[in-house]
């Protein structure tokens, strides 16, 4: 007579324990306690925070504070924390001596040309060398980045010559034209379409019939609007403040902002309530273009911080 010993279910529960046992680690920290779970800060976290965010505030602080006291009370051994009385009139005296009118219709002028012109220019060269393909492209793009160990000090001499020599001495063009692209533009421009604009949606365009214009005008340019925004806000700020160009291209009749608050302070014995009154004058529409574009420039940091 026969037996026949019973069949017996597998144990699903060992079998499940050793798979996951025998699973590499780099699989198995997926599923360890608390992976996801959302981090809060602690007191530190925002004491530190509290401690860096005044501290990037107190200069403009102290700038509106010194802008309306007078000379006598900024140079006061204990200098005044807190805003006086005199702000309209070192405003209206910093105004009328340094003709920050005519200095302020220069400068933006200046600064929306060459933004303008960096963004086009820029992206444009950043797609080309992210996405075409052409003979030399690693070595012309090894030379853009060179270009950027380079001082500018050393371009200043033979540059005001060609200025001088075109018949631009003194004008905005002397300013504008010797930065229409940049070479930190470029790359930027370029790392962000590598990882952002995938080649099949180029493919997709040009089995559509369309040219590179269009590619460039209809698929290009929307991915690449967040880094645009970033790069626009950079150089803005960048030509914005310029100060050492400007000041040997330009003229005392002609100049840009930053060129203009340095007669303030050309004086013997310059009155800093008024330097300061003048300084918070070119500050301001820094502050309004932060505040009208500031969401999209986060908005486009963090894009292109989590690519890749």
């Amino acid at each position: 007579m026969t037996t026949t010993s019973p069949i017996t279910a597998p144990d699903h529960r060992r079998v499940t324990k050793s798979a996951v046992r025998d699973q590499p680690p780099a699989r198995r920290r997926r599923f360890q306690p608390g992976a996801g779970r959302q981090h809060h800060a602690g007191p530190f976290a925002y004491f530190a925070l509290v401690v860096v965010g005044i501290g990037s505030l107190f200069p403009l602080y102290w700038t509106l504070v010194a802008a309306s006291r007078t000379q006598d009370e900024v140079l006061d051994t204990t200098p005044p924390l807190i805003p006086g009385g005199n702000l309209f009139n070192n405003l209206q005296a910093a105004w009328e001596q340094a003709n920050l009118g005519k200095a302020i219709v220069n400068t933006l002028i200046v600064s929306a040309s060459i933004t303008l012109a960096t963004l086009f220019f820029c992206t444009l060269a950043g797609y080309a060398f992210a996405k075409m393909r052409f003979k030399g492209r690693n070595v012309l793009m090894t030379m853009v980045i060179a270009t950027l160990t380079i001082p500018p000090q050393l371009s200043v001499v033979p540059l005001f010559m060609m200025m001088s020599d075109i018949g631009w001495g003194g004008q905005l063009e002397s300013v504008i034209f010797p930065t229409l692209v940049s070479a930190f533009g470029v790359f930027f421009m370029r790392q962000y379409l590598i990882e952002a604009l995938p080649y099949e949606l180029i493919e997709a365009g040009r089995m559509d019939g369309a040219n590179n214009l269009r590619i460039v005008w209809s698929i290009v340019l929307p991915v690449a609007r967040p880094a645009m925004m970033v790069l626009g806000m950079l150089t803005f700020v960048q030509a914005w403040n310029d100060f050492f160009w400007p000041y040997l291209a330009l003229n005392q009749q002609n100049p840009t902002l930053q060129v203009a608050l340095g007669q303030l302070s050309a004086s013997y014995v310059p009155d800093q309530s008024i330097v300061m009154a003048g300084a918070l004058i070119s500050t301001l529409p820094l502050l309004v273009v932060f505040v009208i574009f500031g969401k999209q420039i986060v908005g486009g940091i963090m894009s292109g911080a989590v690519k890749g």
